[in-house]
């Protein structure tokens, strides 16, 4: 995003998701459209999101690109699936976060240990700097502990989501 876009846009909450596990049903390693599964609600959470301005991104670790499990371009097929799908409830994804590297990767160019893999901040920090988010009304639904470390580490607030519906998970906690 440029710095003339930046200008453009009001600051406003954002919700940053984790992906496998909270958007869709996590199957070890989702990469294929045909493992696809939405959990339920998260469709209708993310298009409250949009409804209520907030910003909604998506920030997840895929130690399975580096892995040589799958590539960087299935990666960008399923967050078009994604994206697809919600667009066709009227709803959107503003960005995608991913980190394709683990200190074990056997593809040696992302064998490292680097500062955007939960937990380490990095790709939250990287949307903070390229988006006008008002921190002190934002948060991360993750479902691991290392999603709830990132969010701390990038000044965020965090909640651990355990299962069911995403939609009522947020509206519970006050979000929606």
């Amino acid at each position: 995003m440029t710095q003339t876009n930046q200008a453009n846009l009001k600051t406003r909450p954002a919700i940053f998701f984790d992906r496998d596990g909270v958007l869709n049903k996590d199957r070890d390693y989702v990469y294929k459209i045909d493992d696809w599964y939405w959990i339920e609600g998260a469709i209708e959470a993310i298009k409250r999101c949009n409804e209520l301005d907030y910003y909604v991104f998506v920030v997840t670790n895929q130690s399975g690109i580096g892995r040589g499990y799958y590539t960087e371009e299935d990666v960008h097929t399923i967050h078009t699936y994604m994206e697809d799908e919600l667009k066709n409830h009227g709803a959107h994804i503003d960005a995608i976060r991913y980190c394709p590297h683990h200190r074990d990767a056997l593809i040696i160019e992302y064998q490292m240990e680097c500062k955007c893999r939960k937990p380490a901040p990095g790709m939250l920090r990287d949307l903070l700097s390229c988006w006008p988010v008002d921190i002190s009304r934002s948060v991360l639904v993750g479902d691991k502990p290392t999603d709830l470390e990132a969010a701390k580490q990038a000044g965020i607030e965090a909640l651990l989501y355990k299962g069911g519906n995403l939609h009522a998970f947020l509206k519970i906690n006050g979000y929606l």
